[in-house]
């Protein structure tokens, strides 16, 4: 057990970063599978309303800090040649 009040404060901290990071996982994870279970389903139309909300969150955790400017990129441009192999 911690003595120290910093101690005392940086594991309050580490609870509170480990949940929101949880969170943002979580919702990185549901998001993408949106657009994926759309392209499998064939419904380019959902697959892009997907990919919108996707680019958007996902771009929104970079300005957070969450994730890196190239991880979101990569991400968003896997979406994305996902949707493209769907035929029109």
């Amino acid at each position: 057990m911690a003595h120290h009040k910093s101690t005392i404060k940086r594991i309050r901290q580490t609870a509170v970063r480990t949940e929101r990071n949880r969170y943002y996982r979580t919702r990185i994870k549901n998001i993408t599978k949106a657009v994926i279970i759309a392209v499998e389903a064939n419904d380019k139309v959902a697959a892009t309303e997907a990919f919108k909300v996707a680019n958007k969150q996902i771009h929104k955790l970079v300005s957070k800090g969450f994730i890196k400017k190239a991880t979101a990129a990569r991400k968003v441009s896997r979406l994305n040649k996902l949707i493209n192999k769907i035929a029109a």
